[in-house]
Formats: C-alpha cells, structure tokens, sequence
C-alpha cells in the first residue's frame, strides 16, 4: 500500500474506533488515535504476518506494550483479516473476547498479553533474543507510550538489548507527551528521549509520527544498522484527527457525549475529503 492508502485507511480504523469508543461506553480513545497510524504502516507495509496462520513460525512479531490501546490492535487485526470485522460491534461486552487489554489465549494475532506497563520490551527483548539464538531473521516489533518509559524494567531491557546485539528489535516510543492524569513534563520528564537512548548504544531516529512516508521509512529493513537495536521516537498527538481531544490529557480514557461524538465522527470524515 502507498502513504496516502495508508493514510486513508488510519482514517478509517480511526473512525470505527471512535464508534467502538462510543457504544462500548468506554475506551482509551486518546491514545489510541495517536499509534494508529503506526500499526497501520506495520500491519499493512511493514510486517510479514498471515492472517490464516497466526503461529506461522517466521512471523515478525508486534508487542503492543501499552496494552490500554487494544481496541486500535483489534481494529487493524479485524481489517487485516485475523477477526471478523463484526465482531468489534463485541469490545468490552459480557464474554467478548475483546477485552480492555489484549490476550493471545483469545485473539488470533495478539503475540502477549499487555496491560501492566513495562512488561511489554522485555518480552521483545526475549522474542528477538531466541530468533538470534534459533538463526532466524524475523523482526520484533514494541510500541510503548513514553509515560510508560518511566517504568524501570524498560530500561533493564534497553541495556540487554545493546549487550545482545539485538538489530532484529524495534522499540517504537508513542511519544504524545501526555499520560493519565497529567503531561509528561509534569510527572517525571524523561525528553529528549533520543540521547538517552543512544547512550545505551541503540541506534535512534525521531519522526513525525502521523506522517505515513516518515513511518514506513524508519521501519523498513534497509534502516536497519548492524549490531544495534533500533528505536523510533514518533512524535504523536494524543486524540490526532479530532480537534478537541488532541493534545488534550483529559481524553485518556475519556468517553465522548453523543454530541462530542457526531462533531468527532464529522472532522474524521472530513478529513478524506
């Protein structure tokens, strides 16, 4: 798919989560419009992944950390091909399997279940860790929020990614400024993120994170430097496409009225035009 396909399509998906948002009464609708637009690129231009075959053992493999943002992964999975697109009409009901936090038990596509922040790199750390070991040549895919870098386990897994040698590893870091309840300048402000990256030996690139060619650009293979994990700082704005929830703390998991929700769905809908 081209940018702008992808473009069109994070639309998309951005629209449906909004309506899921909406009728399931709950969600985390913030920081799910701030990482669509990278799952879209991974799913749909960046990673191999057969939708017939969840377990195909040369699979690369995404870790969605911030595990809060499950229904934007239940979304790209459905339109992928790995759910019936219908079955989003279930999040968060009495015994859906489309819980508030994925599950790989449940969802065909879901590599580990997340939720509890700081889990999320490690277990990439790990999945990259046994390719290396196996000598296969699948890639690792995380994407943390960067209120969620303040977690230390993170950086016990960046200083074993470098010692690993891991360049099968991608860590992309949301980075939206915003956490529950506050900014991230206000709680414990780990920007610039970048050198502190690359001071434990990873090699860095920051991006324009709802710009599709920068994002398919920085997670193509031929970035890739040798010996060296990778992390993607994607500048983000939390609530992106609407304009009152973006850069806006209060819609970390905020549920819009009927009203709030028709103003949203219109300034999606306009943005194809």
């Amino acid at each position: 798919m081209t940018p702008e396909d992808l473009s069109r399509l994070a639309n998309k998906i951005r629209r449906r989560d909004l309506q899921a948002v909406f009728e399931a009464g709950a969600g985390h609708i913030g920081g799910e419009m701030s990482v669509i637009d990278i799952l879209t690129a991974l799913y749909f231009r960046i990673m191999n992944v057969e939708p017939a075959n969840p377990a195909a053992p040369h699979r690369d493999r995404l870790v969605l950390s911030k595990g809060h943002t499950a229904l934007a992964l239940y979304i790209v999975l459905s339109e992928k091909g790995f759910i019936p697109a219908e079955e989003i009409s279930t999040f968060l009901q009495h015994k859906s399997r489309l819980n508030g936090h994925p599950n790989r038990v449940k969802v065909p596509g879901v590599e580990t279940n997340t939720g509890p922040l700081g889990h999320g790199l490690p277990i990439g750390v790990g999945m990259a860790k046994a390719a290396k070991l196996n000598g296969e040549n699948w890639r690792t895919f995380v994407i943390t929020g960067d209120g969620e870098m303040q977690e230390g386990s993170n950086w016990e897994a960046i200083m074993a990614a470098a010692q690993f040698n891991l360049d099968n590893l991608t860590l992309i870091i949301d980075h939206n400024r915003l956490q529950q309840g506050a900014r991230l300048a206000e709680t414990n402000n780990l920007a610039p993120l970048a050198p502190k990256l690359e001071a434990f030996g990873w090699a860095v690139e920051e991006i324009d994170g709802h710009d599709m060619d920068e994002i398919c650009s920085a997670l193509s293979p031929g970035t890739i430097t040798a010996g060296k994990p990778k992390c993607i700082v994607a500048h983000t704005n939390k609530g992106q496409g609407i304009s009152f929830m973006s850069d806006n703390v209060a819609w970390h998991h905020k549920v819009p009225n009927e009203e709030q929700y028709k103003q949203a769905m219109a300034e999606l809908e306009g943005a194809l035009e």
